[in-house]
């Protein structure tokens, strides 16, 4: 026959098991504080769902993005909620950056371009060439690309090594040749305090060459800027990261921990 448990023991146990739900809740409120200040003030993870950057970037990348590159605004902080308005601790991006921005036009969708035009310069597009202020940005071609065209099939697109002002090198592609329906603009003189994006893919990039009345960015204000990418982190084909049984064949691993330039 059992004896009878001291009523002081059975509150001593109820003690602990409060004590250690209380401690568990404790350890995860801090450990989400921690996530919640990492990915506000140093990095932020986004992944790539369009081949908008091709061939710089392809989708299915994930890569990290720096918060403090450019500085805060309210962007850098979930949801956008309106606490304050302009960046703190402000930084300028340079040409050729590759940006992480809210869209202008809604103010929510997350997008990523490439820095070509700064506050105060006239951008246009003639033939498939981008000019900065009147001057033919040079370019030369390298081997072809291979990537989907419009219809989904693979096709070998033309493939230039552009250089800007500055010095950034980079890879572009023009699936349509120099001929794509936004190879040929009109002059755009970016607004003070705004920057022109493009995108790598030329001709499968809705960026600052098409206004937000038309459905595209538009100029890209200061304080929409969320980051800078820095760095692939993971990379894997035709399948959603958390299919883990697809790693071996779906995993891009010449891609992991790649800077993005």
């Amino acid at each position: 026959m059992s004896e009878p448990v001291p009523a002081d023991t059975g509150k001593k146990k109820k003690r602990t098991q409060d004590g250690g739900f209380l401690e568990t809740a404790k350890v995860i409120v801090e450990a989400l504080l921690i996530a919640l200040v990492v990915r506000t003030l140093l990095f932020q993870p986004f992944n790539i769902p369009s081949g908008s950057m091709i061939p710089t970037l392809l989708v299915g990348d994930y890569l990290f993005v720096s918060k403090y590159s450019y500085g805060y605004s309210k962007h850098s902080i979930p949801f956008s909620p309106d606490l304050f308005s302009g960046r703190i601790l402000a930084s300028k991006p340079k040409r050729g950056d590759i940006v992480v921005f809210k869209l202008p036009r809604d103010n929510s969708s997350d997008y990523i371009k490439r820095v070509v035009g700064l506050p105060g310069e006239k951008i246009q597009v003639m033939e498939g060439r981008l000019y900065i202020n009147g001057q033919m940005i040079p370019r030369e071609p390298i081997e072809k690309v291979r990537t989907e065209d419009f219809y989904g099939r693979m096709v070998e697109a033309p493939t230039y090594r552009e250089t800007l002002p500055g010095g950034v090198s980079h890879t572009i592609i023009e699936i349509q040749g120099d001929t794509g329906f936004n190879d040929n603009t009109g002059v755009f003189e970016v607004p003070p305090d705004h920057y022109f994006m493009m995108g790598d893919n030329r001709d499968n990039s809705t960026d600052s060459r098409v206004t937000p009345e038309q459905g595209g960015v538009g100029y890209v204000p200061s304080e929409n800027l969320i980051g800078r990418a820095e760095m692939i982190f993971f990379s894997i084909r035709g399948e959603p990261a958390w299919k883990f049984w697809t790693w071996p064949w779906a995993v891009r691993f010449d891609r992991l921990f790649k800077p993005v330039r």
